[in-house]
């Protein structure tokens, strides 16, 4: 069975709306591209190496319009080949409406998202969502993903769509490998999917060195 990837960017305060550009959201979003003066050579490294052995792609609505109108028109260059990849693998999109499915290699999914998403499994190895937070409320909350690559910005917007937005279900993740940090202070947490749900426990216990004596 292959494995589902969220890759996700968002600031302190885990807004992940319009990272990369400010044509990504103009509907009253004043922060759209703040990524940018964040990313430097350590991110795009990691987020280059995170996405080997990817073979499809699933994305929302939103983010697959975005990444329609952008990709098809590049090259490979300081990308180090997303734009070849992005352009030769298969794209699947998961939308009630109507979407333009002119970029090649392009599917819409079936009402069904859930059991669509495990039809995705079984027939690609690493499919890899980027943004797409209204899809990723849905898989968080299906608990269908695999692995979750979290960066985190050192901005705080006070505004815009998050992360966990209203719907999340509770979950334990578990951190696969050490945090990487950037040089302009982004941290990237890569967590897999963990057993049951968060439980509760007494700080105040001796034996976790909290507590009077």
């Amino acid at each position: 069975m292959g494995t589902i990837h969220v890759d996700l960017f968002a600031t302190l305060d885990l807004v992940g709306q319009a990272p990369g550009d400010p044509e990504e959201d103009s509907e009253g979003f004043p922060f759209g591209g703040w990524q940018a003066p964040l990313f430097d050579e350590t991110v795009g490294r990691h987020v280059g190496a995170g996405m080997e052995g990817m073979d499809a792609l699933l994305l929302g609505r939103r983010t697959y319009d975005i990444f329609a109108a952008f990709w098809p028109n590049q090259v490979d260059g300081v990308d180090g080949g997303i734009a070849t990849l992005f352009n030769s693998i298969p794209k699947y999109v998961a939308s009630r409406g109507n979407p333009d499915l002119s970029w090649a290699g392009s599917t819409q999914l079936g009402p069904d998202l859930v059991s669509a998403v495990h039809e995705l499994r079984d027939k690609h190895e690493h499919v890899h969502v980027i943004g797409s937070l209204n899809l990723v409320q849905t898989l968080l909350r299906e608990r269908l993903f695999d692995r979750l690559d979290l960066w985190l910005f050192p901005i705080v917007l006070g505004i815009g769509k998050k992360v966990f937005d209203g719907g999340a279900v509770p979950a334990n993740l578990v951190l696969l490998e050490p945090p990487v940090t950037s040089s302009k202070g982004a941290v990237l947490l890569r967590y897999g999917l963990g057993e049951g749900t968060p439980g509760g426990g007494d700080m105040r216990r001796e034996d976790r060195g909290v507590g009077s004596s």
